[in-house]
Order: structure tokens, then sequence, then C-alpha cells
């Protein structure tokens, strides 16, 4: 297992499960309702990488870890700027220490890794997914914009997320209507609410972290351990609205590869529903309901074990899996993970013990 300090060296691949009952898991605002995103062809519930990213930007946020893109209000109710929202990332530094108008090569380097530096320590959200730095400095901060990139390519990506399974909408929430009352008689009006949602989808996240990338956002190793209890709480934390209740974690494994420039390449297809032991498809209703094939899976990482460092991985208890034919829980998938790569290869996460050690030492 890697060290949790310096920048990340070795790439790592990662599978996320979570479900979602009676909840629109990624609505589409260009459908004109807000309806879940579904594929047309194959029924397949789909969520974008954007929103598994505000989920994870908002919990890097609530913990205390400074996050760039967000969208923020101010006392007054208004919305900060992006200007405001970058001058703030780089508050640490004194602008009276530079004269910008006459800076030679050395002093221009130097006031570059200043910034740099200053900027990625504060932007956690930035050293993972990268951003775009269309922004203009004015005042204090007026032409330290000049030395940051135009972007910065993220080292940690998500691919597009997909159910597992085809899934349907309720159309009983359709038609629900709220009663309000309304004037100074208190007299009831209505509308409606235009509720779309899914009867239940489990959903399936690819996503990989490149050791080069992480070179220009200074992404640390200590960051990427902290995805492994991220991804799990932010589905927890920020799936608390009124559209996104009922979503889970349901499966984290994050395969950390011992050889620099290799990856297997969509382990998550790896991870299959069990026709045979799960209910049909349109009798999908909760996690009980479906079971996860986990052969193909461990099989494939059985035949690569020499080139995994460690497999990172957290389940939920209601998981159910299939493993050589017969139906078990997750603790049996912890099972066949140390037969397959030996029992140091397997770090079985505890979510809430472990997400302290990655907390600013301000909020732990």
């Amino acid at each position: 297992m890697s060290e949790t300090t310096g920048t990340v060296t070795n790439r790592s691949e990662i599978v996320f499960l979570y479900d979602a009952v009676d909840a629109n898991p990624n609505g589409n605002p260009l459908s004109g309702s807000d309806r879940p995103r579904i594929d047309p062809e194959t029924q397949q519930c789909v969520v974008t990488d954007v929103r598994l990213k505000r989920y994870l930007r908002d919990q890097l946020d609530d913990d205390g870890h400074g996050v760039y893109i967000r969208s923020v209000q101010s006392d007054d109710g208004n919305q900060y700027s992006r200007e405001q929202l970058l001058g703030d990332r780089l508050r640490e530094l004194d602008p009276d220490e530079w004269d910008l108008d006459d800076l030679d090569d050395e002093e221009q380097e130097a006031l570059f890794d200043e910034v740099y530096g200053t900027f990625l320590r504060h932007s956690a959200d930035v050293r993972y997914f990268g951003a775009t730095m269309s922004v203009d400095l004015k005042g204090k901060y007026e032409g330290f914009d000049d030395y940051l990139p135009d972007h910065f390519q993220g080292p940690v990506q998500f691919s597009p997320g997909k159910s597992m399974h085809a899934v349907s909408e309720n159309e009983e929430y359709n038609s629900l209507t709220s009663v309000i009352a309304t004037g100074e008689g208190k007299e009831q009006g209505g509308f409606d609410l235009d509720d779309h949602r899914v009867k239940y989808a489990l959903i399936r996240f690819r996503g990989l972290v490149d050791e080069h990338g992480a070179d220009d956002t200074n992404l640390t190793e200590a960051d990427v351990r902290r995805l492994d209890t991220l991804c799990w709480r932010a589905l927890k934390n920020q799936t608390t609205s009124r559209s996104k209740i009922g979503q889970e974690p349901r499966l984290y494994a994050r395969v950390e590869y011992a050889e620099e420039s290799f990856h297997l390449g969509d382990l998550s297809r790896e991870l299959r529903v069990d026709e045979d032991h799960s209910k049909p498809d349109e009798q999908l209703r909760s996690i009980r309901d479906v079971v996860v094939d986990v052969d193909s899976f461990v099989d494939r990482l059985d035949e690569n074990a020499e080139r995994i460092d460690t497999i990172h991985v957290a389940g939920s208890p209601s998981l159910r899996i299939s493993a050589d034919g017969d139906v078990t829980d997750v603790e049996a998938f912890y099972d066949e993970l140390e037969d397959a790569l030996g029992p140091d290869s397997v770090h079985v996460i505890d979510v809430y013990g472990e997400f302290e050690e990655t907390l600013p030492e301000t909020a732990r």
C-alpha cells in the first residue's frame, strides 16, 4: 500500500455502485420537466459525471477542504462571482510583496510557483477534477491570474454512470399536486409538482486516477485515500433533497496498480446483475431484489494479481452478491478478493473510522 504523503505514483481504477429508490438520480433540464435521464434504446438510467462530481465537491466543502467550483451565496443572498471565489483561493498571498510591473525572470518564476501552489493548496476539487481558469481578477489580486494556466486537467475522472438494468418511471408521482394557502382569506390553490422519479436503479460508475496528470494538480496519495471514504459519504450526505433522497452507496472499489501507466480498463463491466437470482428488471424495487455477480470481476483481478498493489473496498451489508453460483453477502466478496490477491492486498475500508484521518487539521 502506498504512503499517503507525496504526489501519486501509480494509477488507480475505481468502480462505484449506488442505487436510487423512488428518486430522480439526475434530472435533464432540457426535457422541459427535469425528467430522469434515460437511454431511449436500452432504458437504462443515466447519471452524468458532472452530477457525481457535484456531490463530491459539496462533501469536500462540508468537510472543510477548500473548493473552487461551488455554488454559494453571500450574506445578502447574492451569488458569489467566479472572480470572488478565485480571490478567496488566493487569500494567503500578499500583493504588497510583489511588484508585478517590475519582475525579472527569476522573480516571475517564483511568483508562478507561489500562485500555482497557493491556489491548488486551497482548491481540493481542482486537484481532483481540474478546472477552466477563464477569470480576470480585479482589485487586490489584479494580475495574479496571469500566473495561473488557462485550465487544469483533472487526474481523477469518471465516465457517465448507467444503471445495470432497464428502469421505469413511477408514474404515480407525475400527478402529485401541492395544495397551498393563498391570499389574506387563506384560500387554497394548487399546482402540479411535475414530479418524475425512477422506481429503482442500481447505478454503476467507473473512474480513473491518472498518476501523470496528478503532477499537474499536485494530487497527493492522501487525496486519493480520501476518495475511498469521500464517495461513500457524499452519497449519504449530499442526497437529502426532495428528489434525491432514496439514494445509497452499495459498493466502492479502488484498484491501486503496482505498475506505472497500467490499468486493466472498464472493470465496472465485470460486475453484472445475476439474472438467475434477481427479480426481472420491471419488478426491481430495492437492493434486496437484485444480486450482483462478482465472478468475472474477481477472475480478472486474479489473472492480473502481480500487477495489483492493493484493492481498497467497501460494501453495504444489504448488498447481495453471487460467487461461484452461491448467493451470499459482501463479506464473502472480501474473502473472494483475498483468495485472488492475498490478504495483504485487500484493504476493507472503515468509512467512518478512516475519513477523519483525511480531514483538515482545523476540522478534526
